[in-house]
């Protein structure tokens, strides 16, 4: 195995990432069974603001821990989902198919293959992750 210079990911890492991201697919759900229930800004306030602080948490846990980077195609497929849901608050009459298509990227980013998934579009080739590639 090729070291990558960085230390092993915490043992508890993971039980916080799937804790988090557990929390985040249910606040979310709420946010859009709520939209599609006709529930506005008002009704919707604290799944709103529990998806926004839950996905935070879970990007800022998944970059500290080195396995998460901008440049892979997870990084990609955030930035897509980002502007999706920027373009549903942006136009409310189109609010639910933006945000059911955030939904959608997202569920393909987090469960596509390791390779598509670190694959770096700057480098045109997967990354090594925590030196896990063979050499």
């Amino acid at each position: 195995m090729v070291s990558s210079g960085k230390p092993p990911k915490p043992a508890y890492a993971r039980p916080i990432e799937v804790g988090l991201r557990s929390f985040h697919i249910v606040s979310m759900g709420l946010v859009l069974g709520g939209i599609a229930m006709g529930g506005t800004y008002e009704t919707l306030r604290v799944p709103i603001y529990a998806t926004i602080s839950s996905g935070m948490l879970l990007l800022l846990a998944c970059m500290n821990w080195g396995c998460f980077n901008f440049s892979q195609g997870a990084g990609y497929a955030l930035l897509l989902k980002l502007a999706l849901l920027g373009l549903g608050n942006l136009f409310e009459g189109a609010r639910l198919p933006l945000y059911m298509a955030a939904t959608v990227v997202t569920s393909i980013g987090s469960h596509m293959t390791s390779a598509w998934r670190h694959f770096s579009f700057t480098g045109r080739r997967e990354a090594d992750v925590r030196g896990t590639r063979p050499a």
